[in-house]
């Protein structure tokens, strides 16, 4: 039996995940939300820190911080947020936070998740699963 060992290209991953973020931008510019940052690194001592977009709402009054997610395909089991675990959960909120406090932001602000189904050669359009407030940020969470 020949067991052929197969390497996993990281290139592969990035590219997906920049289409992805490509696709999420262009989703959110549709409905008429204004970007303000794109691979923002508000920590500059860990890299892990990392905001995919922060974007203005229509209605120009609030800041949301989006996380975006690209898988091949939906899994009928997994729940709609299974890949951000704890621990990435504490990286995004460490990562939010800094950003209010260097940006000195006073206004309104809440975490969504974009999540983008497809190739980005596929032969079918992405499948775009927006969801808004996700609950990162703890209740009356308050900085001033």
């Amino acid at each position: 039996m020949d067991i052929k060992k197969t390497k996993c290209d990281g290139r592969d991953n990035l590219a997906r995940g920049e289409w992805g973020e490509d696709v999420a931008l262009e989703y959110l510019r549709s409905n008429g939300w204004r970007l303000v940052g794109r691979r923002v690194r508000p920590c500059a001592h860990d890299r892990r820190c990392e905001i995919d977009l922060i974007v203005r709402t229509r209605d120009r009054r609030g800041i949301v911080f989006v996380e975006v997610k690209t898988h091949k395909s939906r899994s009928p089991r997994a729940s709609r947020l299974w890949r951000i675990d704890k621990r990435k959960k504490g990286v995004l909120l460490r990562a939010c936070c800094s950003w209010i406090m260097h940006e000195r932001w006073h206004g309104d602000f809440r975490f969504d998740v974009v999540q983008i189904y497809g190739e980005p050669h596929g032969k079918k359009p992405p499948e775009i699963d927006h969801m808004e407030n996700v609950p990162l940020f703890p209740p009356k969470w308050r900085f001033w």
